[in-house]
């Protein structure tokens, strides 16, 4: 029954800590010889879920072999009520409580039922051969598959041959019954045991699955994040950087025939503003390197604090822009995040201004922040005249896109649209309201 509960419970296999066979305070004496049967029964099991048929017929052989040597030998009669049974009978008896075993595990229930009328047989004749429990090997594999209301009636088909026992020998009832009611406990015990055992491995077995599951789930997403922040970093340096080139090299080509001193500074600046846009792209592209961490450039995102030197390059490129500030800022200044935020939304409309903004009559711009209790407002205005394109257009659209984006993630709104008709002059407005501490989202 033992090597019947080895065979069994393959999936429901356990090792000890860190698969060693070896239990935390055991004695490292005794860790060799333990070591060796956990060995010993995972390769039992192995085999077993390899090949269920072989380990089902060699224990069906060893059992049948057991019971014939018992019948052959007249071992039976040491035990038997009734020792002057005939050998003819008591040996379709033994197999017939042997061979079934070859299907215990697919049909339990069906090997029992087959056993029941034997086993009358058994106690009706007197032989009492040691075969009978033998059944217990199907009750163990009834309480380890089927349900609870299958042992119940496992425990009724072997109920019916030991009260007829009973009845026939009332003088042996210890002799004969006893022994098979505790039989028949044990080997329910047993079963529930290792049908326990096997559910709780699996549970876990399952949990770690979902768990995997759920960890490349993070990563891919973890992945798609990074790539989307890096590709709205590299819309944000290549688009603005390339608009003030393209504005700087339109009015140095326009200098170039009335005044050569300006076409010089303009191609000074362009060698200047390509620098920067390839230093920042670097940088930028350098984490998808697999540089060691003490070669990885770093140097800082920009903050509110570089707006000076971005609006020098834009007003190098031919566009006027006037920067206002309201408030005081908080003495905790915002995060970098929330400050970089801020800082590519101008950016960007600055560069929407540039590209989209037209030329006649040349347009202007101008940045406002304003810093109210733990809110930070930056509106971008320009009076071009030119129409933008919206989310919808062929090719447009993605700046103020990611610009709202780069809002959601600090709880902030951007509206960008144009000026009302009340305004002075048309133009363009970007207003973004960003919190400058955490809330709920």
């Amino acid at each position: 029954m033992i090597r019947e509960g080895a065979g069994d419970g393959e999936d429901g296999h356990v090792t000890t800590d860190d698969e060693t066979g070896r239990t935390p305070g055991t004695d490292r004496a005794t860790t060799p010889v333990t070591h060796a049967l956990d060995r010993l029964l995972r390769r039992v099991r192995a085999l077993d879920h390899r090949r269920p048929m072989v380990w089902n017929v060699l224990l069906t052989a060893f059992w049948t072999l057991v019971a014939l040597l018992d019948v052959t030998t007249g071992g039976w009669r040491t035990v038997a009520v009734n020792p002057e049974v005939p050998a003819s009978l008591v040996l379709p008896v033994s197999a017939a409580f042997s061979v079934p075993l070859l299907w215990r595990r697919t049909h339990p229930m069906a090997v029992l039922v087959l056993m029941a009328p034997v086993a009358l047989v058994n106690v009706w004749c007197g032989a009492v051969v040691q075969a009978a429990y033998l059944q217990q090997i199907a009750v163990f594999n009834i309480a380890l598959r089927l349900p609870g209301r299958a042992l119940a009636g496992a425990g009724a088909l072997m109920a019916v041959p030991l009260l007829a026992a009973g009845a026939l020998q009332p003088d042996g009832w210890n002799q004969t019954a006893v022994p098979h009611l505790w039989a028949f406990a044990l080997a329910a015990m047993l079963g529930l045991v290792v049908r326990t055992r096997k559910g709780y491995t699996e549970a876990l077995v399952d949990r770690a699955r979902r768990l995997e599951r759920e960890r490349d789930q993070q990563a891919l997403l973890a992945a798609a994040a990074e790539r989307t922040r890096i590709a709205r970093e590299m819309h944000d340096i290549i688009g603005h950087n390339l608009s003030v080139i393209t504005g700087l090299a339109d009015g140095g080509a326009y200098a170039a025939a009335r005044s050569p001193e300006r076409a010089a500074q303009a191609l000074e600046a362009i060698g200047t503003t390509s620098r920067q846009a390839l230093t920042e792209l670097r940088r930028l592209l350098g984490v998808l390197h697999d540089h060691p961490a003490a070669e990885a450039d770093r140097a800082p995102q920009p903050t509110l604090d570089d707006l000076d030197a971005l609006l020098t390059g834009v007003r190098a490129a031919g566009l006027p822009v006037t920067l206002r500030v309201h408030g005081t800022p908080p003495a905790l200044a915002p995060t970098a995040g929330r400050q970089l935020t801020a800082y590519r939304v101008v950016q960007e409309a600055l560069t929407n201004t540039l590209k989209h903004g037209g030329t006649q009559p040349p347009p202007s711009a101008e940045v406002t922040l304003t810093y109210r209790p733990g809110e930070l407002e930056a509106v971008i205005t320009d009076t071009g005249t030119a129409a933008r394109p919206g989310p919808g257009a062929r090719g447009g659209g993605q700046g103020i896109a990611g610009m709202r984006e780069r809002a959601s993630l600090y709880d902030g709104t951007l509206e960008a649209g144009p000026l009302p008709a009340s305004a002075p002059v048309p133009g363009w407005r970007v207003r973004l309201r960003l919190p400058l501490e955490d809330t709920p989202s």
